[in-house]
């Protein structure tokens, strides 16, 4: 039986397919600037971790997997500048459409209206969603490595690179970080809820932490509830966080989150 992130990743194959057939790959290569720059995730950290505070990337969703809708009215853009006026370091938007009723429409409405950089959290199989994301303005694209096997992840951050764009590099136990640290970026992401059962245990952050470099920029995913959450990891040597279900239930904590001293 198929866990829940193989068939993710089988549906998101299908969606694939139906895209190509509407927009080919040379019909994007022909359409996307390889030379238009991208806002930079380590100068947006570099940043708020001189003046002393946290970076926290702030996602927008409308639904996953786990938790059924967050809202009854949910504006891609009216969260985008909510989050914007509170502070946000980054902003990463759901783009699936299946499991999490997303869309990249929503990434491009609020691409128009915030110079904040911009993840686009998908399931990122194909280098063709990698030119697409680089034609519909994202500045970071999402790796799973629990999705992709070693030559795999490779080519698609290679593509990513070859385009200008940052790569967050996700990850959830030992074997799929001796992966991500054999890549170039910079950025790890430890996820602590497991895609193959979606049960959380923040705890994964403080284990994997520990066999990583102090040169990447690593942040916590999933989990975070409350500020003691943010400084309890911190301490571990966290470069920030990307927080989604605790800010879309309670907007009001992102300044919570941007409160905390690091020093």
């Amino acid at each position: 039986m198929k866990n829940i992130l193989e068939k993710i990743c089988e549906d998101k194959k299908v969606f694939i397919e139906k895209e190509k057939k509407k927009k080919s790959i040379n019909f994007l290569i022909k359409n996307t600037s390889k030379i238009k720059k991208v806002k930079d995730f380590k100068k947006a950290f570099d940043k708020v971790l001189k003046k002393g505070k946290i970076p926290v990337i702030s996602e927008i969703k409308k639904k996953s997997p786990s938790q059924k809708k967050f809202n009854k009215s949910f504006s891609p853009v009216k969260i985008a500048k909510n989050y914007q006026k509170n502070g946000a370091t980054c902003l990463s938007v759901l783009t699936d459409e299946k499991y999490f009723d997303g869309s990249l429409n929503h990434l491009k409405a609020v691409r128009k209206i915030t110079k904040l950089p911009i993840l686009r959290k998908d399931f990122i199989i194909d280098n063709y969603q990698i030119i697409e994301s680089k034609n519909s303005d994202v500045d970071c694209i999402l790796l799973i490595i629990a999705a992709l096997d070693k030559n795999h992840a490779k080519e698609l951050e290679s593509t990513a690179i070859e385009y200008g764009l940052n790569v967050l590099l996700e990850v959830h136990d030992e074997k799929e970080l001796e992966q991500a640290l054999n890549l170039k970026s910079n950025f790890i992401g430890i996820n602590n809820r497991n895609l193959k059962t979606l049960k959380i245990n923040i705890n994964n952050t403080k284990k994997l932490i520990k066999k990583i470099p102090k040169n990447k920029y690593v942040i916590s995913e999933s989990g975070i509830k409350s500020v003691e959450d943010m400084i309890n990891l911190w301490s571990y040597g966290i470069k920030g966080f990307l927080i989604g279900e605790t800010l879309l239930k309670n907007p009001s904590k992102l300044k919570d989150f941007l409160n905390v001293k690091t020093n």
